[in-house]
């Protein structure tokens, strides 16, 4: 699994795990649901800001690895 799918699929499974609807969490992150939906099915191009915040809002880190 490339670095994308694992983001994808950590995102998708913390969301499920918090009780929250892509809509919800797109509005709790500040972003459009079709962010969430292109950050969640590894599609598109999500600005790392969204990401970001995404991310924040479920409580996951991104790490940048050398």
């Amino acid at each position: 699994m490339d670095s994308i799918s694992a983001i994808a699929a950590s995102v998708r499974a913390a969301r499920k795990k918090a009780g929250l609807t892509q809509v919800d969490l797109a509005d709790l992150a500040e972003v459009s649901e079709r962010t969430v939906r292109a950050i969640e099915s590894a599609t598109g191009n999500p600005s790392l800001r969204a990401v970001a915040s995404v991310l924040g809002v479920l409580g996951l880190n991104l790490t940048v690895a050398r």
